[in-house]
Order: C-alpha cells, then sequence, then structure tokens
C-alpha cells in the first residue's frame, strides 16, 4: 500500500510542498540532509575559472598577476595571483 505525499503531510503536520522536495532530493542523490558547507565561500564562479584556464591556454606566457588582472577588467571580480595559480593548478595547467 503506497503512501500519498499528501497523506504524510497531514499526518506529520508540515507542507506538502516539504514532502515533495524532500522526496526529489531523495529521489536525486539517495538522501535528503541538508548539505552544509565547511570553509570559506569560492571567491570565483565556475564560468570565471573557465574564462582563466582558457585565457592561460591562449597566452602561455601570461603570469598569475596578468590573469589576475585580465580576469578583474572583464568580470569585475577581484583575486590574487595565488588564487589564480590555483585555480589553473587544479586543472592541470
Amino acid at each position: 500500500m503506497w503512501t500519498t505525499q499528501l497523506e504524510v503531510s497531514e499526518e506529520l503536520g508540515i507542507a506538502q510542498s516539504v514532502i515533495s522536495r524532500l522526496w526529489q532530493r531523495f529521489q536525486d542523490d539517495g538522501n535528503v540532509s541538508k548539505c552544509y558547507s565547511t570553509g570559506r565561500p569560492r571567491v570565483t564562479t565556475p564560468n570565471e575559472d573557465r574564462y582563466l584556464a582558457v585565457t592561460a591556454k591562449r597566452n602561455r606566457r601570461s603570469t598569475a598577476s596578468d590573469l589576475s588582472r585580465q580576469l578583474s577588467s572583464a568580470t569585475g571580480t577581484t583575486v590574487s595571483r595565488q588564487t589564480v595559480y590555483r585555480r589553473l593548478g587544479h586543472i592541470g595547467l
């Protein structure tokens, strides 16, 4: 016998949308626990990381400082040369 989301929500006294969201999360990754991230949030987005990679590949002689300045002028995101160095190292450049 199957129980509907509406029946579960009424039984628990919570909104049906909560049950729906939890069920969807369970179907997606087999887990319903909330993902807590630790540490400092990343400064760059995945798109900005790709921009750094493409720019570095186009001009292999660019330094991390040059790439940092180019990213800042293109996207407005200011990052240190160490951050650029780490991002490029992470993707194997």
